[in-house]
């Protein structure tokens, strides 16, 4: 490890399932990192456990953790990762607790960039799209569903004076898994919002694991048809979405005949194999009764579909039946599949 790190000072802002884990890794490596979580009860968790990691790993670390109102220095690099739904009032309070040539790396989901970097500027904004899942057990205590070897980020910014910054991210974000500094982040951006338009979408609706929606052939053909939307949308908007993981999610599972798309509908179990057991992170939300991402998830592809005349209407039922669960209106289950009879 680059020895400068050490000296670096971390927080990770909106620390649940994912930002514990990340955390709890790079505690482990020797980092100066602050989990700040507005959870006094996890936060506490954290204080008189340590942060505790089980699933597909298991280790347990004592963290540093506290409350967003306890934060009491200043901070080289702050990851972002809560939700989207605040983030106007987040990053202007984050600001005031950032050196002077501090940078925000949000992890959030859906196209986050442009909201943090009208706050902040772009040159102290960098983008991470994170391609492993994680779910809440208890306060200061996360499940790992994603396997050990899929443990990846893919990086990148919108401003382009600041690669000495994107740099000290990837070392950073390489004490856990491999960093992946992207040309074409946007097409990185993409291939994240697809797999969460589809997979945590649809899994969502249905209330499963990312392998159980995989499994059912009726939620199998809802997951590709709403995949085919993404592509669709993406190649009008001549967005080239970028590889997941090594594989080629548009050249896998684009179809343009019946043949083709027979093979990627039986392709999609084996595509998601290593995240079978993740739970999407709205279907968290909903078991929690908190509002959901879904309109910066899915509703990303409605409007780009809108934008450019392309029809979403899987897409758009997904963000239906959710803003309606959300309501009280219906509830997550397999029955939901039947709004899908187009």
């Amino acid at each position: 490890m680059n020895t400068s790190l050490k000296s670096k000072q971390i927080a990770i802002y909106g620390a649940g399932a994912l930002g514990t884990i990340l955390g709890a890794y790079l505690t482990k490596a020797g980092l100066n990192v602050d989990l700040i979580n507005r959870n006094k009860s996890h936060v506490q968790g954290f204080k008189k456990n340590g942060a505790q990691v089980k699933g597909t790993v298991n280790f347990k670390i004592q963290v540093k953790a506290l409350l967003p109102n306890e934060i009491s220095k200043k901070y080289d690099i702050v990851f972002l990762m809560t939700k989207q739904l605040d983030n106007e009032n987040i990053v202007s309070y984050i600001q005031n607790f950032m050196v002077e040539d501090g940078i925000i790396c949000t992890t959030q989901n859906g196209i986050p960039e442009l909201s943090v970097a009208s706050i902040i500027g772009e040159e102290k904004t960098i983008g991470c799209a994170i391609a492993w899942g994680a779910t809440m057990l208890g306060n200061g205590v996360c499940e790992l569903t994603s396997t050990p070897d899929s443990l990846t980020f893919s990086i990148g910014s919108p401003g382009k004076n600041n690669q000495n910054k994107v740099n000290e991210v990837k070392n950073i974000l390489e004490q856990m898994g491999p960093a992946i500094i992207e040309d074409n982040f946007m097409g990185a951006r993409w291939s994240k919002l697809l797999i969460n338009a589809s997979f945590s979408g649809m899994s969502t609706v249905l209330g499963c694991t990312f392998g159980e929606a995989a499994q059912n052939k009726a939620s199998r053909k809802c997951i590709l048809h709403v995949i085919k939307e993404c592509i669709d949308v993406a190649d009008k908007a001549n967005i080239n979405i970028e590889r997941v993981q090594g594989k080629d999610i548009r050249r896998l599972l684009n179809y343009n005949n019946n043949i083709k798309k027979a093979i990627s509908y039986h392709m999609i179990p084996l595509l998601i194999k290593k995240h079978a057991k993740l739970k999407a992170s709205m279907l968290q939300d909903i078991e929690n009764k908190k509002p959901t991402e879904v309109d910066a998830i899915n509703g990303i592809v409605s409007k780009y579909g809108h934008k450019y005349n392309i029809e979403t209407p899987y897409n758009d039922m997904i963000i239906k039946i959710i803003h309606d669960i959300e309501k009280g209106t219906l509830s997550t289950g397999f029955k939901n599949l039947t709004f899908f009879n187009f």
